[in-house]
């Protein structure tokens, strides 16, 4: 029972005070290193053991791995993509430079092809232990958040696949967690400046900020894996600024909006709109260091009142207008194409490997695939969870409850914009450790508050264990058509719970 918090002595009771301000400014971050160290490190190997076994299989390319390695491989040989005739590139080199690293590590195959996503879905899992443990303040918390996105069939696919969309997820996550950070230590900042009754006027300049300048660092470099990053910049963005007035207003200040505008607002912007372009744009080196881009010399024929601005990056803003266009216009037909509002129920997966002639597996027909299907004991609670945060934020204001729901609105509801372009549902996976969140939150609710009586906090822990308990049985069941095991057609028929999944 060490991991529940101690009660207060049930023999003498004592009437809560109201919060002051420097009860509201000063974070509640746990207190038990070790243990929270050794949590971390726990659930970690276990995502690190599900995305790292057997990863050279198979040994062939699958699905969207036709492109993407093929790019990497032109990076390595000359920095930039090239490919005329062939491959119209149609999304930022971060990605590909990081597919790149494993190809230069272990080769141009399977191995090196995936190890980079694989690494990119382990330390999606470590970053959401981390973030999930500091702004809730339970290790258990973390620790379930953790196992519940290693448990993920979607992630693990797209971990254990060279794709782009797994890259999203540890730097959006990053992003998000350096925001947490900045918004820890303004807050400190500010319960010193009450603490010396300093708090007057438009209240203190916060003073240097370097987590908000990582995390605008970090969320434009998600930018330049895939364009949808940049949703969560303009969200994550919104909600610091919101995260600044309430700190203000929590320290006593008057007028908090009229001081955010002037004191915070200005720095902000820089952080995380100015430095996020450059960010972006770094993440272009290669293809402004070479020659033969795919549009690199674009402005050099075509001359422009803008001309006052450099030719490369007018070539490259060309080049972004028509991939922008190529996108928009994508509506052909795939018969694993979704649509948004499927995604939240698991509803159309993607057959990412299928061979014919399967054989061995001790019956008369034997089946292997790799599907990106979630695991639907964990993705059946994300709407629940939605709504548990709508309940939170409305009637308790809570501010972690707010940051999921501004993930939810960035990384599901924009892609509602467009709904005749051709979607995936993988396009989800940089979401999912926001939705995980959600649910570790709602089941943060479930375990009751510290002051609760013991026979409380017991009930709630034996609800989560076996909730969790239950997403282990559902992804150990669904394990095989994750990761091509070699099963009976009778297995795989049991594990394609609706003909949407076929």
């Amino acid at each position: 029972m060490t991991l529940l918090a101690a009660r207060p002595d049930a023999a003498a009771p004592r009437t809560p005070r109201p919060p002051t301000a420097l009860d509201r400014l000063r974070p509640r971050t746990p207190h038990d290193t070790v243990r929270g160290w050794v949590v971390t490190i726990a659930v970690t190997a276990i995502a690190a053991v599900t995305r790292l076994w057997a990863i050279g299989f198979p040994k062939e390319k699958i699905f969207d791995e036709v492109y993407y390695p093929v790019n990497a491989v032109e990076i390595l040989r000359q920095g930039y993509e090239n490919n005329p005739g062939r491959l119209y590139v149609v999304h930022p080199p971060l990605g590909k430079w990081c597919i790149a690293a494993g190809i230069k590590l272990f080769g141009n195959n399977a191995v090196g092809w995936r190890f980079p996503t694989a690494v990119a879905g382990i330390v999606a899992v470590f970053l959401l232990i981390r973030i999930t443990r500091r702004i809730t303040g339970s290790t258990l918390l973390g620790g379930v958040a953790g196992l519940l996105l290693s448990l993920d069939g979607l992630s693990l696919v797209m971990s254990r696949t060279s794709l782009l969309d797994i890259f999203l997820q540890p730097f959006v996550l990053a992003g998000f967690g350096c925001l947490v950070l900045d918004r820890e230590q303004i807050r400190r900042r500010l319960a010193e400046s009450v603490a010396a009754k300093m708090v007057t006027g438009l209240g203190p300049a916060l003073g240097p900020r370097p987590w908000r300048l990582a995390g605008g660092v970090l969320l434009g470099a998600s930018c330049g894996i895939k364009w949808n990053g940049v949703y969560f910049l303009a969200g994550f963005a919104i909600l610091s600024a919101f995260w600044d007035r309430a700190a203000r207003r929590s320290a006593g200040v008057r007028r908090p909006t009229r001081c955010t505008v002037v004191r915070d607002l200005p720095a902000a912007v820089f952080a995380l709109a100015i430095v996020p372009v450059g960010a972006y744009l770094l993440t272009w080196t290669g293809w402004f260091l070479g020659e033969n881009g795919y549009d690199r010399h674009w402005a050099a024929d075509h001359p422009s009142k803008w001309g006052f601005i450099p030719g490369p990056l007018r070539s490259l803003w060309h080049y972004q207008a028509e991939t922008l266009k190529f996108h928009e216009g994508l509506s052909s037909y795939h018969p694993y194409r979704s649509q948004p509002w499927a995604w939240l129920v698991d509803a159309r997966p993607v057959n990412f490997y299928y061979p014919k002639n399967v054989t061995g597996c001790g019956a008369d027909s034997c089946v292997r695939q790799i599907v990106s299907l979630g695991t639907p004991a964990l993705w059946w609670m994300f709407i629940p969870a939605m709504f548990w945060m709508l309940w939170l934020l409305i009637s308790r204001r809570d501010w972690r409850a707010g940051a999921v729901l501004m993930a939810f609105l960035a990384g599901w509801a924009t892609w509602l914009e467009n709904t005749s372009r051709t979607m995936f549902f993988f396009y989800m996976v940089p979401l999912v450790p926001f939705m995980v969140l959600g649910v570790s939150l709602l089941l943060g609710d479930m375990l009751g508050r510290r002051e609760a009586s013991e026979t409380r906090r017991i009930l709630g822990l034996v609800g989560i264990c076996t909730y969790v308990a239950l997403v282990v049985i559902n992804f150990a069941w669904l394990w095989p058509v994750l990761t091509g095991a070699k099963i009976t057609y009778s297995g795989w028929q049991a594990r394609m719970w609706f003909s949407s999944w076929i």
